[in-house]
């Protein structure tokens, strides 16, 4: 079949072809960034936190109704953490200030060196007198985890103490040391300048996430300091518990808790996973919002290449008639309206892959997202050329099946 008489029927009617065309255009654009974002929001929601076997892991708020004195709030934690070792199904208790996930934290500028003025990358600061290397499975990839000697108790009110020792994760010894081959021996501060605290690294995790999960190696920008703090009204306990038996374990473990205050205590237990989704939740719904925005615009792209082609062949009822008088098969009808509309929908495609392409240049400059891959455009240029077939494939069979007698016949 020759393009060229296609072509120029589609020139004497330019209105509908090249509004299907924008339409096209503007959908692919957007579709194709649209399908990017979630892709790499996905991807950022899907990121291993550094915790082995999550959904062995959760969380409990704790708050005494009285709390008392440094020693009296130490020596409650110590009892807090020994209950909670007591329940069957607990297989590590940790106590710390702050949890993976949680959307809000401690953060701290750390260096390594006391120069004062300089400007600080900033890291995520996990405070526990015990093990979260075990509690949470983390990958201890270089020197030794905290032993009891390391671990002071600290009134975080008063106090001017600070631990001498401190476990880094890799994204954070990359920072601070790019050109190092370990970082185990090496100096971190703690601020800048002559009030800098000094501490040394006996330890280095393979990745840890900190409580917001930022994008890129800042997200395990973390530190961990052997601390027992006292001075808050709430303590913080991850607990992991054995495989299956995170639900009991759970209840159990509130109930050991509320035993011991004699039920004047506030508990709130809270799963991993479900940190998780609180986390996420966001990015979830702005993947799920842009997936609807795609299909609707897949939806009113098609039905604009239907009602154009329908109208089409109410226009050229005789036409069709007269071509299949004259021998035309339905094949050839068919390929016809296939072909017209194939030609609509890749000038369409064309815009629309510059329009893409343009779109995620703006993206890039204001808010920071990765360029768009080839692959994205492609997979959306199939996309619309095999809406374009399929949403024109009724029309066009109507059209082959007109007959020859009725076709012509005088309105």
């Amino acid at each position: 079949m020759e393009i060229k008489p296609i072509f120029a029927a589609l020139m004497r009617s330019k209105t509908g072809p090249i509004l299907v065309a924008v339409q096209v255009a503007l959908s692919l654009a957007i579709l194709a960034n649209a399908l990017h974002i979630v892709n790499v929001r996905q991807a950022v929601a899907a990121r291993p936190t550094g915790i082995a076997h999550e959904e062995e892991v959760f969380n409990l708020r704790v708050r005494p109704l009285v709390m008392g004195g440094h020693q009296e709030q130490i020596a409650t934690q110590k009892a807090q953490a020994a209950a909670l070792r007591a329940v069957p199904g607990v297989v590590s208790v940790a106590d710390t200030n702050q949890i993976v996930l949680s959307s809000s934290g401690n953060y701290n500028g750390i260096g390594n060196t006391r120069v004062q003025g300089a400007r600080l990358p900033t890291a995520a600061g996990y405070f526990t007198p015990d093990s979260l290397v075990k509690t949470w499975g983390l990958n201890l990839v270089e020197g030794r985890d905290f032993n009891a000697g390391d671990v002071l108790e600290i009134d975080q009110n008063a106090s001017k103490d600070f631990p001498t020792t401190v476990i880094i994760s890799k994204a954070t010894g990359q920072k601070l040391w790019p050109d190092a081959a370990s970082y185990v021996g090496k100096k971190l501060y703690f601020g800048a300048g002559d009030g800098a605290r000094e501490t040394t690294v006996v330890g280095v995790v393979e990745r840890l996430q900190t409580p917001g999960a930022a994008i890129g190696n800042d997200g395990e920008m973390i530190t961990m300091l052997p601390t027992r703090l006292s001075g808050n009204p709430r303590t913080l306990y991850t607990v992991r518990a054995e495989p299956g038996q995170l639900d009991r374990v759970m209840k159990d473990a509130e109930q050991a808790l509320r035993k011991l205050h004699n039920g004047q205590v506030v508990v709130r237990a809270t799963t991993q996973a479900e940190e998780r989704v609180k986390r996420y939740r966001a990015d979830n719904a702005l993947a799920w919002m842009l997936i609807s925005v795609s299909v609707l615009l897949m939806m009113v792209t098609a039905s604009g290449i239907v009602g154009m082609a329908s109208l089409w062949v109410t226009q050229r009822r005789k036409q069709i008639g007269v071509r299949r008088a004259l021998g035309a098969r339905k094949v050839d009808i068919l390929r016809y309206f296939i072909t017209e509309n194939l030609l609509i929908t890749t000038t369409g495609i064309a815009g629309g892959l510059l329009g893409a392409l343009a779109l995620n240049q703006l993206l890039v400059a204001k808010l920071e997202l990765a360029r768009l891959p080839a692959e994205y455009m492609l997979a959306g240029a199939a996309a619309f050329w095999a809406l374009g077939i399929a949403a024109v494939y009724g029309p066009a069979w109507r059209a082959a099946s007109i007959s020859p007698a009725l076709a012509t016949r005088s309105a």
